[in-house]
């Protein structure tokens, strides 16, 4: 995500290096470089000139302090500007009803039905809520069903009437039945088209009348560029809804949508969705967002992926088989286990300052451990408790069972020893020293 544009923006940045301070020649030739790149990234015209105008009468005359080079102060600049560009401010979620009722709108293809179920399992995981999830696309083939699963995996209750083809009657019952057993949030996922057409938003509104959503988010593909805020405002036109979900941000998206789409239409963008699994959601921080399009990185939503992961009493007992020498295999596939939970590897690595523009053409596989982890699951019970049993005979069998070489088992027998002796030696960070140890294992993709 957003790769391309920070590389354009990375080398406009770059014609003010060497130069004592900004000047109108200057900042000319850098922000007609960083227009380009906000028209390749399918930012709208006006938009990216209002933009680079902004920062220009900014950076026209400001003194660079001694301590920072004329680029560096653009990059500040441009990154509040692309801040205040998508938002500002982080924009919460409206839960104040009893049920909340929230309505999802957008197109089909969108990612509308999978989002609704990851906005479920975010309220019931992290808001302590009871969600309910309503079947209202009486048109898509399957669409019930797959609502259907999508609640399963997450451990949360959908209501549907197959047979029914109103969907002002399906939502109504709904709301009925979340007061009657309890739920406290009801998320309407309704029909989509392929394109925006009178009789889908006729639907969409009569629904929305009929049950006054507290909240009516749009799902949008960000992948769609800058159809996606064309899309936008025709619905808010129509529903004039509270917020924006942006899907697909993972992709391979020029980003365009993210940039824009707070302009057009005026409304913020609350969540964006980063990969297919039900927990790849996250609350929309148009400041972090800012920082990663300018390979900034993102660390502080990698601590709270990281917090959300960290098992305070699992740390403690972690740390007291450590003390007894007692580490073995197990511990570290549970390990392993957390730091998937976290999210896609290649965008962990984006969040970190610098690592995105190092490793920009190092492909970074989602399933990078696999092979550690079927090297581990083809040992036995003892062997994993014991790493000292595996002698030549096991070493054989157990590549054999996992499919790998007995070189990647000799690799991972003498990594997981290193890494043993330095947490032993030092226990007061076991957590901390887990993730070092890990960062330097190396070729056992």
């Amino acid at each position: 995500m957003f790769d391309n544009l920070s590389d354009k923006l990375d080398k406009a940045f770059h014609i003010l290096k060497g130069h004592g301070k900004i000047t109108d020649v200057n900042v000319a030739d850098t922000l007609k470089e960083v227009r380009r790149a906000l028209l390749d990234a399918d930012v709208n015209f006006k938009i990216a000139k209002d933009f680079t105008t902004r920062v220009k009468e900014k950076a026209i005359g400001e003194n660079v302090l001694t301590t920072l080079q004329p680029g560096q102060l653009m990059i500040k600049i441009v990154k509040d500007e692309l801040t205040e560009l998508m938002g500002g401010d982080a924009a919460g979620i409206n839960l104040s009803g009893n049920p909340t009722v929230i309505l999802m709108s957008g197109l089909q293809g969108s990612g509308k039905t999978t989002f609704s179920g990851k906005l479920a399992n975010f309220l019931k995981t992290k808001k302590n809520k009871k969600p309910l999830l309503v079947a209202c696309d009486i048109y898509r083939p399957a669409a019930i069903n797959q609502l259907h699963v999508v609640g399963g995996q997450i451990g949360v209750e959908v209501y549907s009437e197959p047979e029914n083809k109103n969907p002002v009657e399906i939502a109504q019952n709904a709301i009925k039945h979340a007061k009657a057993n309890g739920f406290n949030v009801v998320i309407v996922d309704t029909a989509g088209r392929l394109a925006v057409d009178e009789e889908m938003m006729n639907e969409i509104a009569n629904v929305h009348k009929a049950i006054e959503p507290h909240e009516t988010l749009f799902v949008v593909d960000a992948m769609t560029g800058q159809d996606a805020v064309n899309t936008a405002k025709a619905f808010n036109d129509r529903l004039n809804f509270d917020g924006v979900i942006l899907t697909k941000l993972d992709g391979d998206t020029r980003g365009g949508a993210a940039i824009s789409i707070k302009s057009v239409v005026n409304k913020p963008i609350k969540f964006i969705g980063t990969g297919e699994k039900m927990e790849a959601i996250d609350v929309f921080y148009p400041n972090r967002m800012a920082d990663r399009i300018l390979g900034m990185g993102d660390v502080v939503s990698l601590v709270e992926r990281a917090q959300e992961q960290y098992d305070e009493e699992e740390a403690r007992k972690l740390q007291k088989k450590i003390a007894k020498n007692e580490f073995g295999f197990d511990d570290f596939l549970a390990q392993i286990q957390q730091i998937k939970k976290m999210g896609n590897m290649k965008d962990l690595v984006g969040m970190i300052p610098g690592a995105g523009k190092a490793l920009k053409d190092v492909e970074i596989e989602d399933d990078a451990f696999k092979h550690i982890e079927a090297i581990i699951q083809s040992m036995t019970p003892a062997e994993r408790s014991k790493p000292a049993l595996i002698d030549v005979k096991r070493k054989n069998r157990i590549a054999k069972g996992s499919g790998t070489k007995i070189e990647q088992v000799n690799q991972l027998m003498k990594q997981f020893d290193q890494m043993s002796k330095m947490m032993k030696m030092m226990q007061g960070g076991a957590g901390k020293n887990m993730m070092k140890a890990m960062a330097g294992m190396k070729g056992m993709r």
